[in-house]
């Protein structure tokens, strides 16, 4: 079963967009949406639920395949800032670097998550009214 999107397609994308734009002057509204949309992103690319990857305050998901947790602290454990998040799901930072630099709190073996970011570019929905007959 696909995850649930939390975060409308469109508005995510749009967020994600401005924050490309200019990441500085990114308002709150702006970045917690695009953390969403990208968690969201992960969720449907990787599916599952044996890691948790968290940004707070905006989001977390339950990622990838492999043995599910159901109670307490899950023992595959991503932790970011929203700003490294963003840095890292559109590939302005390698994971390596966010890494070194202890930028992240990654606890567990399943915790790695460089083989899924950057995440690629979110597709456009496709347009219903080009098909309509």
């Amino acid at each position: 079963m696909p995850a649930r999107r939390r975060t409308d397609p469109v508005t995510g994308r749009a967020a994600l967009a401005a924050w490309r734009a200019d990441p500085e002057r990114s308002d709150r509204t702006t970045v917690a949406t695009a953390v969403r949309f990208t968690l969201d992103e992960l969720g449907a690319l990787a599916p599952g639920r044996s890691v948790e990857v968290r940004v707070p305050p905006f989001g977390a998901v339950q990622c990838v395949e492999g043995p599910r947790h159901t109670r307490g602290t899950p023992p595959n454990v991503v932790e970011s800032d929203p700003e490294t998040w963003l840095r890292l799901a559109t590939g302005v930072q390698p994971w390596a670097e966010a890494l070194a630099e202890g930028r992240l709190r990654v606890s567990g073996t399943r915790a790695h998550l460089d083989g899924l970011l950057p995440l690629p570019d979110p597709e456009p929905d496709p347009d219903p009214a080009a098909a309509a007959p």
